[in-house]
């Protein structure tokens, strides 16, 4: 921001009621601050040097004139003008008793963290230690900081269970920095909003399986993940660079999932057995229509039993099922399993 434009004082001395008792006040008025070396001061500005930019606005001159006649840095006296009305509104007094006003605040100590559940037995300076490394480990893992703490601090109480106000005073953070938190965790699975009997506030809980349900959302996410990796890879081209190294994807993701789910049941999966275990008995690419005739099923049955037996080649190796240019279906030894010089070495009459 540009100061007043710049003039000569009049008769070389600043003059006019700088917005107190109307005496002409010289820059050179002695104080406590520091100088610097290279002829700056530094320090707090005091009432007389109020009093001087005062003057100095009001007779005209620039901020770095004001500046260079206190010995301030410019940026010191823009800021001191912007902070208390601009330069048609500046008055010494009020700006002198605003600062001390801000020096208080400063002064007063910050309140003391609210309490955690005590109980006999409990060291307070432990469990608090404890929880902030609770913390501390959840933010270092993902979560921000404030989601990070309310979930230490709910996890950590008897009830498992806090309001936003509790919270609040626990976290020494605003309404809307819980919030944020609350909704984010939700998301998540960890906990759940419970609306209190009297009036409309809620308390936020953490139940004992919070775990397992966060543990259940994350095996959809990576079943989610596959899905949609295994769907591009087929748009790709499933002997494309990009389809091979998206199928690898859809498979990891696939296997993670079902290990976090416990693993896909074993009588979901014996069509899929089947179905490679004919294709290993044929000896060649067989069509749908031809593995349906040969087991027996429907043509959708069968092509069910493929489809799970392509999204689960952990449970069908060392064997998968692959698609020939002609449509057909094949058993094949996974790509993996083989190096490159094994498998020429195995073509060979």
């Amino acid at each position: 921001m540009k100061g007043p434009a710049s003039g000569s004082p009049r008769n070389g001395r600043w003059w006019r009621d700088a917005g107190s008792d109307g005496l002409e006040v010289n820059a050179t008025t002695a104080d406590r601050s520091v100088h610097r070396p290279d002829g700056e001061r530094t320090g707090r500005l005091t009432h007389d040097d109020r009093r001087s930019i005062a003057a100095g606005v009001a007779a005209g001159l620039g901020y770095a004139e004001i500046a260079r006649r206190l010995g301030r840095p410019t940026s010191t006296v823009s800021r001191e003008v912007a902070r208390n009305g601009g330069p048609g509104r500046y008055r010494a007094d009020r700006a002198q008793r605003a600062a001390a006003q801000r020096a208080t605040r400063r002064r007063t100590p910050a309140p003391a963290p609210a309490p955690l559940d005590h109980a006999p037995g409990r060291d307070p300076v432990a469990v608090r230690e404890a929880v902030d490394r609770f913390a501390d480990l959840l933010v270092r893992i993902g979560l921000p900081r404030t989601a990070g703490r309310v979930l230490a601090h709910l996890v950590a109480t008897d009830t498992g269970a806090l309001s936003s106000a509790e919270l609040v005073e626990r976290l020494r953070v605003s309404p809307a920095s819980v919030s944020k938190a609350v909704t984010y965790l939700h998301g998540l699975g960890v906990l759940r909003r419970e609306r209190q009997a009297t009036g409309r506030r809620e308390r936020y809980v953490v139940d004992d399986d919070t775990w397992l349900r966060a543990w259940e959302v994350n095996a959809q996410t990576h079943s989610a993940w596959a899905d949609v990796a295994d769907g591009a890879a087929d748009a790709l081209g499933p002997r494309t660079r990009a389809g091979v190294r998206l199928a690898r994807m859809g498979e990891f993701f696939r296997r993670l999932g079902d290990d976090m789910a416990g693993g896909p049941a074993a009588a979901a999966l014996a069509d899929p057995l089947t179905a490679v275990a004919a294709l290993v008995h044929a000896g060649r690419p067989r069509t749908l229509d031809e593995l349906a005739g040969a087991l027996g099923w429907a043509p959708s049955r069968v092509a069910d039993a493929l489809r799970e037996a392509a999204r689960h080649p952990d449970v069908t190796d060392p064997v998968v099922v692959e698609r020939t240019p002609d449509g057909a279906f094949a058993a094949a030894a996974p790509p993996q399993r083989l190096t490159a010089a094994q498998r020429a070495a195995l073509r060979r009459p």
